[in-house]
């Protein structure tokens, strides 16, 4: 089934792109989480308009996301969760977490989908995290989860 991306998809691409999945994973992942839309000869403006919109707003973010990297990248981000005696977590930091701890910490506003964390992190201590800013901007956050 050829559908298309409204929004950003790891594995698959990003908005405005035609891509072609199985059908089951385009109607119980894709269409119901919003992330795409089906493919019809009308829907191919929404593909051009979508395409358009991104080169507008492609070298203005670039920028941004640059700036952004380097403070996310030049100290630890303090993400405070509930935990134990021992360290371990009730529960795992999820990106959420990180996201609104970054917007505490530098004052930059992350999406949520667009961090990925490589293990689910479910002890305190420091950990690593990876943020999408931009198709050609990654960020590896260091993480240092604290009892709180």
């Amino acid at each position: 089934m050829k559908v298309i991306l409204t929004h950003e998809v790891s594995s698959l691409g990003s908005a405005g792109d035609v891509v072609d999945v199985k059908d089951g994973y385009a109607r119980n992942f894709l269409f119901r989480r919003g992330l795409a839309t089906q493919w019809t000869k009308g829907a191919q403006k929404q593909v051009d308009s979508i395409a358009k919109g991104r080169e507008v707003r492609a070298v203005a973010s670039l920028e941004e996301a640059q700036s952004i990297k380097g403070n996310l990248e030049s100290k630890p981000v303090t993400v405070p969760a509930h935990a134990g005696k021992e360290g371990r977590l009730f529960g795992a930091v999820s990106s959420a977490d990180i996201a609104a701890a970054v917007k505490e910490a530098i004052g930059a506003d992350l999406d949520k989908r667009k961090i990925e964390v490589p293990t689910p992190i479910k002890s305190t201590g420091t950990h690593e995290a990876l943020v999408r800013l931009h198709p050609d901007v990654q960020a590896k956050v260091e993480l240092n989860v604290v009892a709180g």
